[in-house]
């Protein structure tokens, strides 16, 4: 069975499932990262600096570790519709929390809570996308889904911009907090299934397919695998590092974003959304020629390390450039955004070949959950470099470039169950 084979016996898998699994992911995280344009007027009313700030929006990441490992157990011996449908309740409340929080401490608690509320989300899909996609269009799959982080980003710079320019902060986040409700629940409960035998829709000749196929990608796996051996893998603590870097190196540039380029610009909010919109459409672009071109060649560790290093370069070029060539430095923002997010199919491919089959979900939680804690790192450093700087960013673009290429090197020494195997 290969992906010429799989194209013959129908697409209900790609047509429903993953569309699905992007609304939800779009909105979550809409709700994570919108706080990156409610920076200026929790400054101003709550009086916390610009590492307050980034505290603020950091904080949601030290949550976002505590349910990861649980939710992708939970998704793998319970059920990843049951288990993110749940989320996505919990999420919307503590979304609608951080709109109406009365102090900056507040604040920081609710944010906590909407990290614990999404933890799960993550490594459940990841499980719903393992049991319905082989390998051999897994990495396309994982791309195809993953590009909700740019599509989130397409629609929530200008949507929050224009919002907070309208209203205010609060506002912005009570009118987003209420899409999990809206959009969310509906769309999941309505288009995803756990598996093929549970799904009216899916035709028995793609049904067979799937099945055929997971069962020929299992052959030489252990039947389980016990939660200590993930631990123990080394793989599997390379790739946390991995993501750890990167995170510190993302989150750090996707949170202070709209302010580098308020600055760069000095346009308002509203025009600086849509201008932050444009290096999230070059994401898209990216994630799918780097899906499409690692699923041929199988070189994932490669095709990582090469996004990151274009992340880097292009994010340093950026701000030398500065308000010199303003719209030469937007395009090398575009580029490092492109970068920056393009390593996600190639690497969640290879994450899912490190390990046994039996404990690639709750692997997957172990690696998303502490690599996730960059995400908190990112944009505290980010507010306090920019502190230390009178507000200039250079010296922010070389620290988060730095965690890229940190991030690519320590791919390159990632080994996969079947490289280790073609070795012994």
């Amino acid at each position: 069975m290969d992906a010429a084979t799989g194209a013959t016996v129908g697409g209900m898998r790609w047509k429903r499932l993953i569309p699905a699994a992007m609304v939800v992911y779009i909105i979550s995280f809409m709700d994570r990262t919108n706080i990156s344009y409610a920076f200026a007027g929790i400054g101003e009313e709550f009086a916390v600096s610009k590492a307050d700030q980034g505290f603020a929006a950091g904080i949601f990441f030290i949550g976002y570790t505590l349910f990861q490992i649980p939710g992708g157990l939970l998704a793998t011996h319970w059920s990843p519709k049951k288990a993110v449908g749940i989320m996505i309740l919990l999420w919307g409340c503590a979304a609608i929390w951080c709109g109406l929080a009365r102090s900056f401490d507040e604040l920081v608690v609710a944010r906590f809570v909407l990290g614990v509320a999404e933890g799960g989300v993550w490594p459940a899909t990841l499980v719903l996308i393992n049991n319905w996609f082989p390998m051999s269009e897994r990495a396309r799959a994982y791309s195809f889904w993953m590009t909700n982080l740019a599509i989130a980003s397409i629609i929530t710079q200008p949507l929050s911009g224009f919002i907070v320019d309208l209203t205010n902060w609060r506002t912005m986040l009570l009118i987003e907090g209420a899409l999990p409700f809206l959009i969310a629940t509906p769309v999941w409960s309505l288009m995803v299934a756990d598996r093929p035998r549970d799904a009216a829709w899916c035709s028995a000749a793609e049904r067979d397919f799937i099945e055929t196929s997971l069962a020929a990608d299992a052959v030489g796996e252990p039947e389980a695998s016990s939660f200590r051996r993930i631990f123990a893998e080394p793989a599997v603590w390379l790739l946390v590092a991995v993501s750890f870097f990167i995170q510190v190196g993302f989150y750090g540039l996707n949170m202070w974003l709209p302010s580098l380029l308020k600055a760069l610009t000095e346009a308002d909010f509203g025009a600086v959304g849509l201008i932050a919109a444009l290096p999230y459409c070059t994401a898209i672009v990216f994630m799918w020629a780097n899906g499409w071109w690692v699923d041929r060649n199988r070189r994932y560790q490669r095709h990582v390390l090469l996004s990151l290093v274009l992340a880097a370069v292009s994010l340093v070029a950026s701000v030398m450039i500065g308000q010199s060539f303003v719209i030469l430095s937007v395009f090398f923002i575009c580029i490092a955004v492109g970068g920056a997010l393009s390593y996600e199919g190639p690497f969640w491919a290879a994450a899912s070949r490190a390990v046994p089959v039996a404990a690639a979900g709750a692997a997957a939680g172990l690696i998303n959950a502490v690599g996730n804690l960059g995400g908190f790192l990112g944009p505290r450093l980010g507010g306090i470099l920019l502190d230390m700087s009178g507000g200039q960013f250079v010296t922010t673009a070389i620290a988060l470039a730095a965690s890229f290429l940190v991030a690519g090197l320590l791919m390159l020494m990632v080994r996969l169950r079947r490289d280790k195997m073609a070795m012994a």
